[in-house]
C-alpha cells in the first residue's frame, strides 16, 4: 500500500480539530445545566438576578451551540476524508453510536430553538421544561461520541481474531462495540470533565468582574452557581481518575507504562512525581517507593509492565505522553485544592472567599481546566499510539493516501482562526450588552398566554 507522506500533518489536522471542537462540546454539554438551574432558581424564589442569569447564559449557549455545530460537522467530514482505511473496514461496527448521536444533537437543537424563542411566551414552568432535554440531549452526544474513541482504545463487537488472520471482519455486533470495555470509565471520565470545564470557565468571568470591583449580587450569584457545580465534581472526577488509571493497567498495560515513563517491568513499582523522561528513565522527579502498584492493582508489592514489554516499535512517544499526564494530574489537584478552599469558607461562614488571591486563582481556573482537558486527549489517544485501532490496525495503515493534505491542514488552521476571532468578538459584544430587566416570575409569561 502507499504510504502517505503527509501523515503527519493528516494528525496535526485531525488534532487541530478534535482540541478546539471539544472545548466548545465541553460547554455544549454542562452550561446549559447552569442556565436551567438559574431559571429554576428565579422561579422557585422569585429571584430576578437568577432569571438575568438564565436569559443571558441562553444567548452565549445559542452561540456555542451554533460554533459547535460547525466544528462537530469538520471532525465527522475528516474521518472518512483522513481516515478511509478505518472507517471502509470498520465502520459497520463502530458506526452505530455516531448515528445515534446524530439523534441526540437534532433533539437538542430543537429544544434550543424552543427555550430560546419561549422567553415570555410560555408559562415559566413550561419554559423551564423545555431546557431539561437540551441537557439530557447534551450529556447524551457526548456519551455516545466517546463510546467510539472508547472502542478504539478497546475494540470488539467482532471477530478480532480472524481480523489479524486474514483481513476480513467478520461476526459484526454494534451493540457489543459500542458497549465495550472501555465505555464506563472513559465516558464518565469525559462527560464530569465537561461539566468542570463549563464551570470552572464559567466561574472564571464572573470572578474577573468581582476583581474589577462589580461584586454586586448578579456577579456573586453567576459566580457561585459556576464554581459550586464544578468544585462538587472535581472530587468525583479525581476518584474516577483513578478508575481510569486502574483499567489502563488491566487493559491497555503499555499506555499505563508511558504515561508513568516505566520501563521495566517491576513488582513494587515507585510513582513518581514531575520530572523528565531522559534517555529511557525518569529524572529529577520526586518518587513514591511502590506507589504506583498500590494504586493501579491495590497492592503494593504488585507487578507493573514496563514498556519493554513491546518492541520499540508498538511503543508510544513517551516524554509527550508522560509530560501531558503529569500537567493533567497537576492541575486537577489544583482545583481540588481550590474547591476544598471555597467549600472550607462556605460550611464556616456561608459566604464566598473574600480574598483576591482566591478570585485569581479562580480566574486561572477556567483556562487551566481547558488545559487539562486537551493533556488529558493527549495522554489518551498519544498514548495509543501506533495504533489507531488498538492492537488491531496501526495509524499510517488507515490514513488516506491522498496527495494535499498538508495544504488541508493549513488551510484548516485559518478556519479555526477565524471562527477564534468570531467566536469570542460575538461573546464580548454579549457581555458587554446591557442587561435585560426580566418581567417579575410568570408576568410576562401570563401576559403572553393570556393573549
Amino acid at each position: 500500500m502507499e504510504i502517505q507522506p503527509d501523515l503527519w500533518a493528516a494528525r496535526q489536522q485531525m488534532a487541530l480539530s478534535l482540541g478546539w471542537h471539544i472545548v466548545i462540546a465541553c460547554f455544549g454539554v454542562g452550561f446549559p445545566a447552569l442556565m436551567v438551574l438559574a431559571e429554576w432558581l428565579g422561579i422557585r424564589r422569585g429571584d430576578a438576578d437568577a432569571l438575568r442569569l438564565a436569559r443571558r447564559w441562553s444567548k452565549v449557549l445559542a452561540v456555542l451551540f451554533a460554533v459547535g455545530a460547525v466544528s462537530g460537522t469538520i471532525l465527522s467530514f475528516e474521518l472518512g476524508i483522513l481516515w478511509p482505511q478505518m472507517m471502509r473496514t470498520f465502520g459497520d461496527v463502530w458506526g452505530l453510536p455516531f448515528a445515534i448521536e446524530a439523534i441526540a444533537f437534532f433533539v437538542e437543537a430543537i429544544f434550543v430553538g424552543l427555550y430560546l424563542y419561549g422567553w415570555d411566551r410560555m408559562p415559566p414552568k413550561v419554559h423551564l421544561l423545555t431546557g431539561i432535554p437540551i441537557v439530557i440531549a447534551g450529556v447524551a452526544s457526548a456519551w455516545f461520541v466517546v463510546t467510539a474513541n472508547a472502542w478504539m482504545n478497546q475494540p470488539q463487537g467482532f471477530d478480532v481474531e480472524g481480523y489479524l488472520a486474514t483481513g476480513v471482519v467478520t461476526d459484526v455486533d454494534p451493540w457489543a462495540a459500542m458497549f465495550n470495555p472501555a465505555t464506563p470509565p472513559q465516558t464518565t471520565h469525559m462527560v464530569l470533565a465537561a461539566f468542570m470545564v463549563a464551570g470552572f470557565g464559567t466561574a472564571a468571568v464572573y470572578a474577573a468582574a468581582m476583581l474589577r470591583g462589580r461584586r454586586d449580587r448578579y456577579h456573586r450569584l453567576g459566580f457561585l452557581l459556576a464554581f459550586s457545580m464544578a468544585a462538587a465534581i472535581t472530587p468525583v472526577q479525581i476518584v474516577v481518575g483513578d478508575w481510569a488509571a486502574r483499567f489502563l493497567a488491566d487493559n491497555q498495560p503499555v499506555k499505563l507504562a508511558a504515561l508513568e515513563g516505566i520501563m521495566e517491568t517491576q513488582r513494587g513499582a515507585p510513582l513518581t512525581i514531575g520530572g523528565l523522561f531522559i534517555d529511557g528513565e525518569v529524572r529529577y522527579g520526586i518518587e513514591i517507593p511502590k506507589a504506583l502498584s498500590l494504586l493501579a492493582k491495590h497492592d503494593p508489592d504488585a507487578e507493573v509492565l514496563g514498556l519493554e514489554e513491546v518492541p520499540p516499535a508498538d511503543r508510544p512517544p513517551v516524554p509527550i505522553v508522560r509530560t501531558a499526564f503529569q500537567l493533567m494530574v497537576a492541575i486537577g489537584t489544583g482545583l481540588l485544592a481550590l474547591s476544598i478552599w471555597f467549600a472550607i469558607v462556605w460550611w464556616r461562614r456561608r459566604r464566598l472567599p473574600r480574598s483576591r488571591l482566591f478570585l485569581w486563582a479562580a480566574v486561572a481556573a477556567g483556562p487551566l481546566t481547558a488545559v487539562a482537558l486537551e493533556a488529558g486527549w493527549v495522554a489518551t489517544e498519544v498514548g495509543r499510539q501506533p495504533w489507531i485501532v488498538y492492537g488491531v490496525m496501526r495509524v499510517e495503515d488507515a490514513v488516506t493516501t491522498a496527495p494535499g493534505i498538508r495544504l488541508g491542514y493549513f488551510a484548516l488552521i485559518g478556519v479555526y482562526a477565524a471562527m477564534t476571532v468570531g467566536t469570542i468578538f460575538v461573546l464580548r459584544r454579549l457581555a458587554s450588552a446591557p442587561d435585560e430587566e426580566p418581567d417579575p416570575p410568570g408576568t410576562a409569561h401570563e401576559a403572553a398566554a393570556a393573549a
